[in-house]
């Protein structure tokens, strides 16, 4: 990997890092601490992220707006791929270099209800990032928040600065969970429309099953009946 790590500093179409929401929601995640090192920034913007938005693996976004970063900043829930981005802008935002990586990655302890709409328990393009402290490399995942983890017997990521946070191979209970079957690296902007395309592809169920909830929503927003 380059050392040169500027491009992984600036605004993009979908690492909006320099929108207002972006902004407000880093001031709100570090507490206006201006004396943080940036280790200490990386570590609360990751428990930010992690937790202050649910994992939601079931309204998979349909449309390319749904993977922005200031938009997905102002949502209570959402899945891998855009806490991926969120966490992203975030962390650059607090001038810290941040990339959106994809992995494969097959779950072991997938929901019934999750992996009939998915048809496979093999997830394409689940999101991390990589990140640069000091000039060292680290992976993380900020998907799963403590709480659902809790309920679920699931190992808690916890991101200390020293190394990554990714899934766990096995939960509490020794258990296969996760295993990452292929890495497809990482991006100073997320490829949305191949990825949209090849999700449509995949999960055409869970897409559709999505694409109808995500209507209903927008309805009730705008006040439609």
């Amino acid at each position: 990997m380059k050392s040169d790590t500027s491009a992984f500093l600036t605004p993009t179409e979908f690492v909006d890092c320099d929108s207002p929401e972006i902004g407000e929601f880093v001031s709100r995640s570090l507490d206006g601490a201006s004396n943080l090192s940036e280790t200490a920034k990386a570590i609360r913007l990751f428990d930010a992220v992690r937790d202050r938005v649910r994992y939601n693996p079931f309204d998979i976004g349909t449309t390319a707006d749904d993977y922005r970063a200031s938009r997905i900043a102002v949502k209570p829930s959402n899945y891998c791929v855009p806490k991926a981005i969120l966490l992203t802008a975030a962390l650059r935002a607090a001038g810290i270099p941040a990339a959106v990586g994809f992995a494969d990655v097959r779950n072991h302890l997938n929901s019934p209800k999750l992996a009939e709409l998915m048809g496979t328990d093999l997830f394409i393009y689940h999101g991390y990032v990589a990140l640069w402290l000091d000039g060292r490399l680290f992976k993380v995942t900020p998907a799963f928040n403590t709480e659902l983890c809790e309920r679920f017997g699931v190992k808690q990521l916890i991101f200390d600065g020293k190394s990554d946070a990714l899934f766990h191979e096995f939960d509490t209970n020794s258990h296969r969970h996760m295993e990452y079957v292929r890495d497809r690296g990482w991006f100073a902007d997320p490829p949305v429309g191949q990825l949209l395309r090849e999700f449509r592809t995949t999960y055409p169920k869970l897409w559709q099953s999505s694409a109808q909830r995500m209507s209903v929503s927008d309805a009730a927003f705008s006040g439609e009946q």
